[in-house]
């Protein structure tokens, strides 16, 4: 086992047994906490967060940012809402429309990274402010809030009368489904190797920019589903949908052990990350603590990830 290897793993360990922590003292000094209303509404939150951290993971995994996860999660909410309430559409014919679109947003960034040579940051930061612009307009701000029962009552659905949404296995899903990308196939594997070392992948004939486009548009896929998601449980497509969510999509994955720099992931770690964060927020409010410290949380382990990403970097060593 490399030094990065190890490092990964007790990292990983460390910060299952931090979230344990945190979950025990809530479970004490937080009244209601165990309740089952409160852990199915920690766990369908977490499960959002934790796929904002996949739609950010992928992109970090070749080196990239994704600043327009937000952006492209809101527009695509909205999308889905409008197709439901508006075009009459069938919840699952618009769940389809709205991933096609967060794909083709996704595919959109990828072009302009890969015909200009401009980097990811300045793209993505540009395009958010295009795609929230753009979707403001068209839809003069107002909100879609009559959604269909049958697309809300999704995420209400507890799973086998546990206190667990249905969004909780959609977002496991999708984790299960990373893993497998980068554990057994070929797409994770260059994926991978182009965050590791974009010159090296070019030079030894991997199409660097089939690479990225196919990361984005799964980068856009994986924030539509979010948006997704998060129009399912609060019953409503409002056009703020996404606007929070640029810093929590980076830190979900950087505790959980991605590298910024982009050759290393962590599928398991992000979940992890998620759930702590989730419950942070959760127990802070309970308690009766701001929750803007959750904010200032943020920000200490996003300083803190940019040092384990030097750290791992100097250990070296790449998986999922």
């Amino acid at each position: 086992m490399t030094g990065g290897a190890l490092l990964r793993q007790v990292a990983l360990l460390a910060l299952f047994i931090v979230t344990a922590g945190f979950w025990i003292y809530f479970s004490v000094a937080a009244s209601g906490f165990t309740s089952d209303f409160n852990l199915f509404s920690l766990l369908r939150f977490a499960a959002i967060q934790i796929t904002i951290g996949f739609a950010q993971m992928v992109a970090l995994s070749i080196g990239d940012l994704n600043l327009a996860v937000g952006a492209i999660g809101g527009a695509t909410g909205m999308i889905a809402g409008w197709a439901m309430q508006i075009l009459g559409l069938p919840p699952d014919v618009a769940v389809l429309f709205a991933l096609a679109a967060g794909m083709l947003l996704g595919f959109g960034n990828a072009l302009l990274i890969t015909w200009t040579r401009i980097n990811s940051f300045i793209v993505t930061l540009a395009t958010a402010s295009l795609i929230t612009g753009a979707m403001l307009i068209v839809t003069h701000s107002d909100p879609f809030s009559r959604l269909p029962d049958s697309f809300t009552s999704f995420s209400e659905t507890e799973v086998s009368g546990l206190p667990v949404s249905n969004l909780v296995l959609v977002m496991l899903a999708v984790g299960v489904a990373l893993f497998f990308l980068y554990r057994n196939l070929s797409l994770g594997r260059e994926m991978l190797a182009v965050g590791a070392n974009r010159r090296a992948a070019r030079m030894s004939g991997l199409s660097v920019d089939r690479v990225v486009l196919l990361t984005h548009g799964l980068s856009g896929a994986l924030a539509a589903t979010a948006g997704l998601m998060a129009i399912a449980a609060d019953h409503t497509a409002s056009p703020s949908l996404g606007s929070d969510w640029l810093l929590a999509s980076f830190v979900a994955p950087a505790i959980g052990g991605t590298l910024l720099s982009g050759g290393l992931v962590s599928v398991p770690g992000t979940i992890v990350g998620g759930i702590l964060l989730a419950t942070i927020s959760n127990g802070l409010l309970l308690v009766g603590i701001d929750n803007f410290w959750i904010t200032v949380f943020l920000g200490v382990v996003l300083l803190l990830a940019v040092v384990l990403d030097r750290v791992t970097r100097a250990a070296g060593g790449a998986a999922p």
